[in-house]
């Protein structure tokens, strides 16, 4: 980017390398479904030849991507799964890798039970704990695999603090974005490496596109990264590209409001007498309260709550209105989740409660309806919930 070097990041959003089409001066960037491009020379190929290699539109919002999140290079994927799943293919047979412990389910299986297959090796550990992990480095760690806020327990991690210890063992550093995205917390900026976001969620954020995103900051790394996405082939779509371009035209100002009404309805339940717990940075309460707000602008739009019981929490599920009960997050519908079956229903019961997953927790990610009619919808279903059977 050049002109718009100095541009607030809600500018950048629509004034960018693709506000316009050069060639025609369209102000929404063509979908090029070509998948393959004719080559002029026999001796010399022109930028585009194959359609997974490298196509205009995926280009487009490749480039914003990465500028957003202050990195190098971006790259678009078919989902967050992919994106994750490729940055692991850095890793050899015989690496090692630290994890957060309470991380998206489905990483939680593609560590266990995929890569272990490889001869990749995991320690999973709380990260809020500094000396848990420098305990957990071995010899042959190459990863550092940070989620925060995590999923679904809201627990900040220090990247700035992970990302000097994997420094000085000589190993990258993984953060998932996916819950606060670039417009409120730049890993790049705090030393990480690779910066991975489900663009599903935010980024798009109108439950209509499935996509991956992953950013990088050193060229090297850019250059690895992009062989493996060429080799892999786990591109998003052309469709799908535009979609999540459109989507972050809105993304600072959807944000603004879903994180306004988060922070409400976080103390609307912290001051309910039927929740047990409340799981959210914003809250002083939160004992990483102060470094979220060191780390990022705010602390996001999702929250989770607890109730009493898993019977209880049917039963205000069943009486809830207006949030959509569904898997993922970060769209403008309000999206009520129930974590040990849905997210993290790929982890052992077990393990999940290791974490602090129980059988009555619930993830709310917050939308755009007022959070006055939301606050009642809550009130109504946390009242049914508790009253006797008749």
């Amino acid at each position: 980017m050049n002109e718009d070097c100095c541009y607030s990041f809600e500018t950048k959003l629509l004034h960018n390398n693709s506000k316009f089409d050069l060639t025609t001066g369209a102000v929404s960037v063509p979908i090029q479904h070509a998948s393959t491009f004719h080559q002029s020379s026999f001796d010399t190929y022109g930028k585009y030849d194959y359609g997974r290699s490298l196509n205009p539109t995926r280009e487009a919002l490749e480039e914003q991507l990465a500028h957003l999140e202050g990195g190098t290079r971006g790259f678009a994927f078919a989902s967050g799964m992919a994106a994750i799943s490729t940055a692991f293919l850095l890793l050899s047979k015989g690496d090692h890798v630290v994890m957060t412990e309470d991380v998206y389910g489905g990483t939680y299986r593609m560590v266990t039970e995929v890569l272990s297959r490889f001869g990749i090796e995991y320690t999973f550990v709380d990260m809020t704990d500094l000396d848990a992990v420098t305990k957990a480095v071995q010899a042959n760690t190459k990863v550092f695999y940070v989620e925060t806020p995590s999923n679904p327990t809201l627990k900040v991690t220090d990247i700035k603090a992970i990302s000097l210890i994997a420094k000085k063992h000589g190993a990258y550093t993984f953060v998932d974005n996916t819950f606060l995205t670039p417009a409120l917390q730049r890993p790049l900026q705090l030393g990480a490496d690779v910066v991975l976001h489900s663009a599903t969620k935010f980024l798009s954020g109108h439950s209509d596109v499935v996509a991956g995103v992953a950013v990088v900051r050193d060229e090297e790394l850019a250059n690895r990264l992009a062989f493996l996405q060429n080799s892999f082939g786990a591109v998003l779509g052309v469709q799908d590209c535009w979609l999540v371009m459109r989507g972050l035209k809105t993304l600072s100002v959807r944000l603004q409001q879903s994180v306004k009404t988060a922070t409400k309805l976080a103390h609307f339940f912290r001051q309910h007498d039927s929740v047990k717990n409340v799981y959210y940075p914003g809250l002083k309460e939160h004992p990483q309260y102060e470094l979220q707000k060191k780390q990022a602008l705010n602390a996001g739009a999702v929250l989770s709550f607890e109730l009493e019981s898993e019977e209880l929490t049917k039963k205000f599920v069943e009486n809830v209105r207006i949030p959509v009960f569904a898997v993922s997050l970060g769209a403008v519908e309000s999206i009520l989740s129930y974590p040990a079956k849905m997210s993290h229903g790929a982890m052992p019961k077990a393990e999940r409660e290791k974490r602090g997953i129980s059988n009555s927790l619930l993830r709310l990610s917050v939308g755009l309806e007022h959070a006055d009619d939301l606050m009642n919808d809550f009130t109504t279903a946390l009242t049914y919930a508790y009253s006797p059977i008749k």
